[in-house]
């Protein structure tokens, strides 16, 4: 794992949130996109070299609906910056640890992206990233 690419932030009111982390970072979302297999809409806002992804539910279905309801706002997922996603899926398999996903799928933002099993990461989401 290279660095953290991004921190995610589940929020009901994307647009709402997009107005308070712009007054708590000082600057714009530089990019807005949906990701229509995982049910959410994203914002992006850039911090240094690693970014916080809004995440907000386009169906009550959805994976972050779903947190929301049960959790509340709040972080997500923490995500991390790879340059061989599938080396990365297959040495944290033999680690032990559980992945979401055996193989990589479409994320946000031009990234492939899998997800670790928060049971095995203190109750933390874990996503790695690699770009397309």
């Amino acid at each position: 794992m290279k660095r953290i690419e991004h921190i995610g932030i589940a929020v009901k009111d994307l647009e709402a949130a997009n107005k308070t982390y712009k007054a708590v970072l000082g600057a714009e979302h530089y990019k807005t996109e949906t990701v229509e297999s995982e049910g959410v809409a994203t914002s992006f806002f850039k911090v240094g070299e690693s970014k916080i992804e809004l995440l907000a539910a386009t169906s009550p279905e959805s994976p972050v609906a779903k947190f929301i309801e049960k959790r509340g706002e709040g972080i997500h997922h923490m995500a991390f910056y790879v340059d061989d996603i599938q080396s990365e899926i297959e040495r944290l398999k033999g680690e032990g640890f559980r992945l979401l996903n055996d193989q990589p799928k479409t994320g946000a933002d031009n990234k492939i992206v899998a997800f670790m099993h928060p049971k095995d990461a203190n109750g933390v989401l874990v996503e790695l990233c690699q770009e397309k």
